[in-house]
């Protein structure tokens, strides 16, 4: 049974109300991978990955990173059982590096969810206005359905949680469904030019840009590590976060590996890399089209926009959790750590997300940022370089962490695997870094990457916001002690 837990003036504390709840790890998985937007990542990011990255071995770049961050959810797991507090990265991060490092963490966190969650606003907006004027000959500008999606989400971020998860798993049943469909009619039909294992070849896995390559796949796992965010609202949080972790990571890594493979057999290695460049947004519509006919298309398209609401509400919900977490800690106005009386939801945290993601998208819309090329690629790219920065912190903190205090003496889960996925996470890091220019057009007349003012603003963005945590818990050790102590119960220990 759900309940909520009085603090505040019953405790003599700040005023806050603690979320709980009894989600199993289905559940948890499902608001998880939700997230990853399985039809969004297949219809949108793949087509993106072959295009911009590297071109017929992009599939083998989401078996990959599923390795990488198996690695690090290994200590990520292990880390959960013994700090029984939600706010994942920027807790776990100050538990092991102190309170500086955990803000800047948090405020990086921030980062990632949120330019994650515009981008995929810009995306379904696109998508909306296409089907739209294919079907009616209306067109209606993009961001006015983006910000009729922002406010929908609204809605529901604003009310129980466990009706989102309820959302959640209808709609993600229904788009792995179809898409499982499609894989099954290509390797029935064979493609035109044969089934072959060509996305698992090295000379193609290295070909064009592997960095951008790499960076469309990292983004597609996105939101796997909210797992520890719900932990305040799961049933038997020490069994069931761990349990629901490995669940996302694999069940993301083989889905994603056997789909993209099907999106690449279906038009044919030597042909895939022409019709994603034709139009990289409704690649997998014409897809639909021929394998599952006129009808396919059209279930194709009212999934491709319900996943891509799916994967909006569920980063919608980690994004108000995290903030809720931050106001709890004391770094963020208390009353984003108010949770409401009836719906136990951070009602108002939900409503400054809100607020958040539609003035964003206002002002990409009178900048004129074309929704997928611009809104969707640039910020995804921003939030995978930020969550590989974020996650490779982590695999530091959480060595620190168990060298220091001894909790967990199994060397593979708390020193070799956090090891292995860090390095893992760095060089993915750098190659995000390096072909960042391909990925928002900044390149010469040769196409070699150059590093303009669009990039270097967009990179500065995960440079800027955790100096933000760092000057903030400056700021509070000296002129809030009081909150400072708060901030150090609430991460540090």
């Amino acid at each position: 049974m759900t309940k909520l837990e009085p603090t505040g003036s019953q405790t003599g504390t700040a005023p806050h109300r603690v979320l709980s709840g009894s989600l199993g790890a289905t559940a948890i998985v499902f608001m998880v991978v939700a997230a990853a937007s399985p039809l969004t990542v297949i219809g949108g990011a793949a087509p993106l990955g072959i295009l911009l990255g590297n071109g017929v071995g992009f599939p083998s770049f989401y078996a990959i990173s599923a390795i990488i961050l198996l690695l690090f959810a290994v200590g990520l797991s292990a880390m959960s059982r013994h700090i029984p507090k939600p706010g994942a990265f920027f807790t776990y991060v100050g538990y092991g590096l102190g309170r500086g490092t955990g803000l800047a963490a948090a405020w990086l966190a921030m980062l990632t969810y949120t330019t994650i969650q515009v981008s995929v606003y810009g995306y379904i907006g696109f998508i909306l206005s296409y089907t739209l004027e294919t079907y009616t000959g209306v067109s209606i500008a993009w961001w006015l359905f983006s910000l009729l999606m922002i406010g929908l989400v609204g809605i529901l971020g604003y009310r129980h949680i466990e009706l989102s998860s309820k959302v959640l798993a209808v709609l993600l049943v229904a788009e792995v469904g179809i898409v499982l469909v499609l894989v099954a009619a290509v390797v029935f039909s064979g493609g035109p030019q044969g089934l072959s294992l060509a996305p698992f070849e090295p000379a193609n896995i290295v070909s064009g840009s592997p960095g951008v390559g790499l960076m469309f796949a990292i983004a597609a796992f996105i939101g796997f590590e909210a797992t520890a965010i719900f932990r305040d609202e799961a049933r038997d949080p020490d069994r069931t976060i761990p349990r629901a972790t490995y669940l996302a990571v694999i069940g993301i890594g083989v889905f994603y590996t056997l789909a993209s493979w099907g999106l690449v057999m279906a038009w044919g290695p030597d042909h895939v890399f022409d019709e994603a460049a034709a139009d990289p947004g409704s690649m997998i519509l014409r897809t639909m089209a021929i394998y599952l006919g006129p009808a396919g298309e059209i279930i194709t398209n009212v999934l491709l926009i319900t996943s891509m609401f799916a994967c909006v509400l569920s980063f919608h919900n980690v994004v108000t959790r995290y903030q809720h977490s931050m106001a709890s800690a004391g770094v963020m106005p208390e009353r984003l750590g108010a949770v409401h009386p009836t719906h136990l939801s951070p009602h108002l945290s939900s409503l400054v997300q809100t607020v958040t993601a539609a003035v964003l998208i206002a002002v990409f819309a009178l900048l004129g940022l074309d929704p997928v090329l611009a809104v969707f690629t640039w910020f995804a790219g921003v939030a995978t370089l930020a969550i590989a920065v974020l996650m490779a912190l982590t695999s530091v903190a959480v060595i620190v962490y168990f060298a220091k205090y001894r909790k967990d003496t199994r060397v593979w889960n708390t020193v070799i695997a956090p090891v292995l996925g860090f390095v893992g996470l760095v060089i993915s890091a750098v190659l995000i870094v390096v072909n960042f220019p391909i990925m928002v057009g900044d390149v010469d007349a040769e196409g070699a990457p150059v590093f303009g003012g669009v990039s270097w603003f967009l990179l500065a963005l995960v440079v800027v916001f955790p100096i933000i945590g760092y000057v903030q818990a400056a700021w509070i050790k000296k002129r809030r002690p009081a909150a400072y102590a708060k901030l150090t119960d609430a991460i540090a220990g």
